[in-house]
């Protein structure tokens, strides 16, 4: 999660603990080959940015919730305006969990193994009945973008553009 634009080539010190510096460039990005939404592949050019080393966890989130009160995505109910026609018992607070099928399925049914499931949210991320007992160092999950966007603000960094997260890296 997390960079922080810089332009200058030697960046110093990392302006948080646990980034690292990602050197930027032009690449294509997108693709004429697959998917249509990927077309066209274009020249991307990307500046030099921080990057967090890890993915914002459990405990992290908490804390950001705690200091400003944040209600995430999944634990405010859908405004009806927004789904005419749904039906009323769907418009609650959930997330879509995902399950893994018991049998091979088609990949192009996302229905299979993703389940909508009210309740669901990231302090219960497989359901009203699981917790994050023993999940304070995991990943969050059950955030929205939106959600993340709010997180990455809060504590003063911003999350990677899309060519930001594909450039890709030189081997090590």
């Amino acid at each position: 999660m997390a960079n922080i634009k810089d332009s200058i080539n030697e960046p110093g010190d990392a302006p948080y603990q646990g980034m690292v510096w990602i050197h930027g460039g032009a690449f294509m990005m997108g693709s004429d080959k697959h998917y249509p939404e990927e077309a066209p592949a274009h020249e991307v050019t990307v500046d030099s940015f921080w990057m967090d080393t890890h993915t914002v966890t459990n405990e992290e989130f908490r804390r950001f919730v705690e200091a400003t009160r944040y209600v995430t995505s999944a634990e405010r109910a859908p405004n009806p305006e927004d789904y005419p026609g749904a039906k009323p018992e769907l418009l609650v607070p959930a997330s879509v969990v995902f399950q893994k099928p018991k049998q091979r399925v088609d990949l192009n049914d996302c229905f299979q193994s993703w389940t909508y499931i009210p309740g669901a949210n990231w302090r219960h991320p497989e359901g009203p009945a699981s917790s994050l007992k023993g999940r304070a160092k995991d990943p969050v999950v059950q955030i929205a973008y939106e959600d993340a966007e709010a997180y990455a603000k809060w504590i003063g960094k911003e999350l990677p553009t899309e060519a930001e997260w594909e450039l890709p890296r030189e081997a090590d």
